[in-house]
């Protein structure tokens, strides 16, 4: 599936590898770090196409990138257990690291895989690097396919929301942007990465959230890889849950309706968001529950 401005634009984070004799503390920058790989410049490449890509060497991935946020990986070793960290840093000072780390240590407490964070400041994180390739460039590698990669997603979908709320009985944590790019393949099992738009609430937006961004490229007739975006969202709709934490119908309009306000997406992009709709519900046969 294209990422580009639909799935990942407005990435605007410097990523640096730490050296593994850095300290458990002391001021995150330039000094002491290594740039990861691959790692854009404002207005560079990644700036353009809205899709980092830090290529280190392997496929080590560490966090992962979100609306105002990037986190890249680095070279040798798989985890912060073994002293391979990444900084992520937001650029504009728009994003809150220390919530976001909040929510990873939570859900991670829980059993919940996500990578370690060692600490975070409001516009910083040291977290753990991963290694495996997202579940993205696994479709362009041939190492899974749609029906799997959907059923994976609905896993992860599922035990997100067996996690006990943290302050609303009746809501649970929602990631809000899983989708294949968002997954990491790791030895270890997938892990999700990406945690900025994380929020409490009903499911059934979760689920929304992530067929949403799965139609949206299915529907655009100029990707060549609409089929796998289609096939699956297929996947992950056979998945849904009945009752509370189902698809539900405010849950779809909601994630219509975030989609659209996205500001970084184009005007193309936000057409799709119709027609995505329409896909989710054929899709989803009778109509998500009331």
């Amino acid at each position: 599936m294209r990422t580009g401005r639909l799935l990942a634009a407005g990435r605007t984070a410097d990523v640096y590898e730490l050296h593994a004799d850095e300290g458990e503390s002391g001021p995150h920058g330039p000094d002491g770090l290594a740039a990861a790989s691959g790692t854009a410049a404002p207005g560079g490449p990644a700036d353009r196409d809205g899709a980092d890509r830090h290529t280190g060497r392997g496929a080590d991935r560490s966090g992962g990138r979100g609306a105002d946020g990037n986190a890249g990986h680095g070279a040798d070793g798989c985890t912060g257990r073994d002293g391979a960290w990444v900084l992520r840093r937001y650029r504009d000072g728009r994003g809150d690291a220390v919530a976001e780390a909040e929510v990873m240590e939570y859900v991670r407490s829980h059993g919940y895989p996500v990578p370690r964070v060692r600490s975070a400041t409001r516009t910083e994180m040291v977290l753990e690097r991963l290694t495996g390739p997202t579940m993205l460039e696994a479709f362009a590698a041939g190492l899974i396919d749609p029906v799997a990669a959907g059923a994976t997603l609905a896993r992860l979908l599922h035990a997100l929301h067996a996690v006990p709320p943290r302050t609303h009985p009746a809501f649970r944590l929602l990631h809000l942007d899983l989708h294949p790019e968002n997954v990491v393949l790791a030895p270890h099992g997938p892990q999700v990465i990406d945690w900025n738009n994380a929020e409490e609430g009903p499911p059934g937006l979760d689920w929304g959230v992530s067929a949403m961004i799965l139609a949206q490229v299915a529907v655009d007739e100029d990707d060549p890889r609409a089929h796998l975006a289609h096939d699956t969202l297929v996947s992950l709709l056979a998945q849904r849950p009945d009752g509370p934490a189902a698809l539900t119908e405010g849950g779809l309009a909601e994630a219509r309706r975030r989609r659209a306000a996205n500001p970084t997406m184009s005007a193309r992009e936000v057409e799709l968001v119709g027609p995505a709709e329409q896909l989710i519900r054929r899709i989803a046969g009778p109509g998500p529950t009331a």
